[in-house]
């Protein structure tokens, strides 16, 4: 659960930027693995108690 939350919220966060990679000449969809796994690299951050505290603020 914690990893799709998080890329989801990266992704949002992030979105003009992310719009400004995927637009670039040089991006191709042999890209696109590597742009999304560079992404959830930074989900590594986040210990077992934080993700379990974050998931169960956002669930309420």
């Amino acid at each position: 659960a914690f990893p799709s939350w998080y890329l989801r919220k990266t992704t949002l966060a992030l979105a003009e930027d992310l719009d400004k990679i995927r637009n670039a000449p040089d991006f191709s969809a042999q890209s696109l693995p590597l742009l999304v796994h560079a992404l959830q690299q930074g989900e590594a951050v986040f210990g077992r108690e934080e993700r379990e505290r974050i998931l169960g603020a956002v669930e309420g």
